[in-house]
């Protein structure tokens, strides 16, 4: 699981052509949302096997977040083969997460 948002975002391209199990996570490292939502991810995808995770830095003007159309922070989104199947607006329990997560692990 990656720890800290990165500047740096895939392009929506790269993102559509990915196989398997993906999660998108947009937020920032100052925003207490994303920081509140961190330690129930960390449990949820410790239950799963390692799965891509981008922490991308969102904010105006990031073409990722407004391709996705983030507009609160964190959102989490579920690509199973560069298809969103789940998404998630400021989660606070593992069990949520764990849930949108099993939609997209074999």
């Amino acid at each position: 699981m990656e720890t800290v948002y990165t500047p740096s975002a895939p392009e929506r391209s790269s993102i559509l052509a990915l196989s398997g199990a993906t999660v998108l996570e947009f937020g920032t490292n100052w925003c207490g949302h994303c920081m509140a939502t961190q330690a129930p991810l960390a449990q949820a995808m410790a239950a799963q096997p390692p799965l891509r995770h981008y922490k991308i830095e969102d904010g105006p003007g990031r073409a990722l977040g407004r391709s996705y159309r983030v507009k609160l922070w964190p959102t989490l989104i579920f690509l199973r083969d560069g298809v969103e199947v789940a998404r998630l607006v400021r989660p606070l329990q593992a069990d949520e997460i764990a849930v949108a997560l099993a939609q997209i692990v074999d």
